[in-house]
């Protein structure tokens, strides 16, 4: 980035995204992709990322499928070795992976409990250390979380996932502080409900739909490829004075 204008190349990055098989996680990885970056696919399924990794590549970039069940220490450390072995860097994680069981409060179950946990927070942050490291020794990198407005906002029939969303948001900032002198920004783009797989089965129901739609103040539900490109703006030279952030991506949700 010259001092006159801001860039938003990642031409010769690198970039790991997890559970980038579908919805947020493809599209940041594709985003990533045109944008100039390379990219290592963390999946729960190796073999699940093919054709994505044919998209990748189709553009002229390269692209490596990786073994990385986000419940699974040893997975997650293992699919970050292969990354680094195969690209020698990593500039750029994109912390996609998450769950959330709905449920009332008093309706939450231990297991579903633990779950959310494990994939939501010890996920996140061991992905984070075992990279972070990496990125420290080469001295740079951009750690982005996906957060989301329930970190910000109450949703009833979601309380574990809004604690786990809150919590992202914490960590962000604790990451962001002790990384900085290693020139690592660590930032969280914070979604509203936007049109995946995931959200199809909830989006489907008349009354919730409208119910989302009259709490947005843009009316409208998200795309991917609007949360993909905060990812990218994030990862780019042009936030490099960003860091500890929580960037909401919501319509307007929590503006009310």
């Amino acid at each position: 980035m010259t001092d006159a204008l801001p860039s938003f190349d990642l031409a010769g990055k690198v970039a790991l995204v997890t559970a980038s098989a579908r919805g947020l996680g493809r599209a940041c990885a594709l985003a990533l992709a045109n944008a100039g970056a390379d990219i290592a696919l963390g999946l729960r399924l190796k073999e699940s990322g093919k054709a994505l990794a044919g998209e990748i590549e189709g553009m002229g970039r390269r692209a490596l499928p990786l073994q990385m069940d986000m419940e699974d220490v040893d997975q997650i450390r293992a699919a970050v070795s292969e990354a680094h072995r195969q690209f020698g860097r990593i500039d750029i994680l994109v912390n996609n992976a998450g769950v959330g069981p709905e449920n009332l409060a008093e309706n939450v179950t231990e297991s579903d409990f633990d779950y959310t946990l494990r994939v939501n927070l010890k996920g996140t942050f061991f992905a984070s250390q075992v990279v972070g490291k990496l990125m420290r020794d080469q001295r740079s990198g951009r750690i982005i979380n996906m957060s989301s407005q329930a970190g910000v906002v109450a949703l009833p029939g979601e309380p574990i996932y809004c604690m786990t969303k809150a919590a992202i948001n914490h960590l962000t900032r604790c990451l962001a502080v002790e990384w900085g002198p290693y020139n690592i920004t660590v930032n969280a783009v914070a979604p509203t409900f936007i049109e995946t797989d995931g959200t199809a089965e909830a989006l489907s129901n008349p009354d919730f739909h409208k119910h989302v739609l009259a709490s947005i103040a843009l009316g409208r539900v998200g795309k991917p490829v609007e949360v993909a490109g905060a990812v990218v703006f994030l990862a780019s030279p042009a936030a490099s004075l960003i860091t500890g952030a929580t960037l909401l991506v919501d319509g307007g949700w929590s503006a009310r």
